[in-house]
């Protein structure tokens, strides 16, 4: 198994830590979760980067490292929902896009054609995962708010969602509308 593959496999691993330590509370819960959620983050970063420059792309690295992206971020929202910090709405539009984009994808390799990621997916990726990081850092001020409210914290969690929901939505609409030709015919 070649690097980035591994780096791949090390994103899926890293998942149970960073739940184990959100749900087991430890003291400094939120920023441990994040150290470890930044880590995995980066190997997604990495290793595409080695795959393309030596030429490693492969066919568990094209179908397990998206896969790989999506389950990080959906446990980290899930983990939001949980907090009360993210409504569940909003996961939804994330999730009903990635099932929908993934079943365009599907579609389009019957057909012999590959929808590579393009510009807004790269972009709504980026914000996603910055957003994320965002709302841990907020995370420890958030749930204090019901002891000492903090005016600041409520506008700028709800930036985030609203920047998450927006940039999902838009890749979306734009995948299907640059690749509705494959949707013709059925």
């Amino acid at each position: 198994m070649n690097l980035p593959n591994k780096l791949t496999l090390l994103r899926i691993v890293l998942i149970v830590p960073f739940l184990a330590v959100l749900y087991l509370d430890v003291p400094g819960a939120a920023y441990i979760a994040l150290a470890i959620f930044i880590i995995a983050s980066l190997t997604d970063m990495l290793d595409g980067q080695i795959a393309r420059r030596r030429n490693l792309v492969t066919d568990f690295g094209k179908f397990a490292d998206p896969l790989a992206d999506k389950m990080l971020v959906m446990a980290a929202m899930l983990w939001f929902v949980e907090r009360g910090q993210m409504p569940a709405w909003a996961v939804l539009a994330v999730i009903v896009r990635e099932f929908a984009v993934s079943g365009l994808r599907m579609v389009a390799s019957d057909k012999g054609r590959v929808i590579a990621a393009g510009w807004s997916g790269k972009v709504k990726t980026a914000s996603t995962m910055v957003c994320i990081v965002v709302m841990f850092l907020l995370q420890p001020a958030w749930l204090a708010m019901e002891r000492s409210p903090q005016v600041w914290v409520q506008p700028l969690n709800t930036v985030c969602i609203a920047v998450i929901v927006v940039t999902t939505v838009y890749s979306g609409v734009e995948y299907f509308s640059k690749n509705r030709d494959c949707l013709r015919d059925m």
